[in-house]
C-alpha cells in the first residue's frame, strides 16, 4: 500500500491557500508532475466533479481522472482516481494556525496492483519525495 503524508506551514490566511490549492487549474503551477488538467465536468468544483491529469511520474507518462468524493471548501478536498494506472486517493486539508497562518496537509494512498506491485517501495519514497516539493512550490508560489 502507498500511504504518504506530508505537510508544510504557510504563512497566508486558510481562505487563500484552500481557494488556490483546491482550484484544479492552479494544478500544473504547483505540481511539478502534472503537464496538463482538463475539466470532465462543468464548473464549479463540487462534490462528483471530474478532471483529467496528464502527468510525468518515474519517468512515465500517466494519464488519469480524479472524481472529487468529498469538498469542505476552506478545510478538506478528497479526489479518487475513476480511471487510470492504479487507484490512487488524493486528500488535501487546511488547519487555520494563525490569522495568516495555515497548515496544508497532502496524502496520497493506494493499492498499486499487477506490475506496478513490484515497485511499491519505491513509488512510496518517489511519491514523498515530490509530495515536499510540491507543497514547498505552493508555498512560494502563495507567499510571493
Amino acid at each position: 500500500m502507498v500511504d504518504v503524508t506530508t505537510e508544510i506551514v504557510i504563512q497566508v490566511p486558510i481562505e487563500e491557500v484552500s481557494v488556490y490549492a483546491s482550484n484544479p487549474e492552479n494544478a500544473a503551477k504547483w505540481y511539478t508532475n502534472i503537464k496538463s488538467v482538463e475539466w470532465k465536468t462543468p464548473k464549479p468544483l463540487a462534490q462528483g466533479s471530474k478532471i483529467a491529469f496528464k502527468a510525468q511520474f518515474l519517468g512515465r507518462q500517466l494519464a488519469y481522472i480524479y472524481e472529487v468524493t468529498e469538498f469542505v471548501p476552506g478545510q478538506k478536498m478528497v479526489m479518487k482516481t475513476s480511471e487510470g494506472p492504479f487507484p490512487m486517493e488524493t486528500t488535501y486539508s487546511w488547519e487555520e494556525i494563525g490569522p495568516d497562518t495555515t497548515k496544508m496537509t497532502l496524502r496520497n494512498r493506494g493499492i498499486p496492483s499487477g506490475f506496478s506491485k513490484l515497485f511499491t517501495p519505491i513509488m512510496v519514497t518517489a511519491v514523498r519525495r515530490a509530495n515536499k516539493a510540491d507543497l514547498k512550490r505552493i508555498k512560494t508560489l502563495l507567499e510571493e
